[in-house]
C-alpha cells in the first residue's frame, strides 16, 4: 500500500478543537500529480490558481513559438512539451499550497494516510481533538527551523564556503 503525505489548510477563522471552518478545510497531497501534467492549465483553473494559469499557458505559448523560431522537428517539439508538463506536474500541489498560505490559509497539520479519505478521517479526528493550545500557530513553512539561512537541504554554517 502507498502512502502519500497531505497537508491541512484551514480558513483563518478555524479554532482547534472547533468544527467551525472544517467545511472548508483543503487537503493538498505532496507529489507528483498526473492530473495536472495531462491537463496543465485546466488543473489550474481548476483549482482557482489563475495567476499560475496564466502564467503556465503563457509559458506553453512562449515554449511553442521558440521551438517553431528555432525549427525543431516535430518530436523535439514534443519531448520539450512533455518535459513542460513534467515540470508542472512536479510543482503543482507545491504552487496550490503556496497560493492557499498566500491567501491565508496556512498549512496547519501535515499527515500520511494510503488514500485522499483516510486522510481527511485523521485530519479531522486530529483536529477535532486538540485543544486551543497546540495549533494556535500555523505549520512552520518556513526555509529555516532556528533562523539561520539554508542552502539547499543544508543550513548554512558559519566560515564555510
Amino acid at each position: 500500500m502507498r502512502m502519500c503525505s497531505y497537508t491541512l489548510h484551514l480558513p483563518p477563522d478555524a479554532r482547534p478543537g472547533e468544527s467551525i471552518g472544517l467545511d472548508r478545510a483543503v487537503l493538498v497531497p505532496d507529489g507528483f500529480s498526473w492530473s495536472a501534467f495531462a491537463f496543465t492549465v485546466l488543473w489550474f483553473l481548476y483549482h482557482r490558481l489563475w495567476i499560475a494559469a496564466l502564467i503556465v499557458l503563457i509559458g506553453l505559448i512562449a515554449l511553442a513559438g521558440g521551438g517553431i523560431l528555432l525549427g525543431l522537428p516535430t518530436g523535439g517539439g514534443l519531448i520539450v512539451t512533455l518535459l513542460a508538463g513534467w515540470l508542472v506536474g512536479l510543482e503543482a500541489s507545491s504552487l496550490r499550497r503556496w497560493t492557499l498560505a498566500r491567501r491565508g490559509w496556512p498549512a496547519r497539520d501535515a499527515l500520511i494516510a494510503a488514500t485522499s479519505e483516510d486522510a481527511e478521517a485523521r485530519a479531522l479526528n486530529r483536529w477535532l481533538g486538540a485543544s486551543p493550545a497546540v495549533a494556535r500557530a500555523p505549520f512552520p513553512s518556513g526555509p529555516s527551523r532556528r533562523g539561520e539561512p539554508v542552502i539547499g537541504l543544508f543550513p548554512a554554517q558559519e566560515g564555510a564556503r
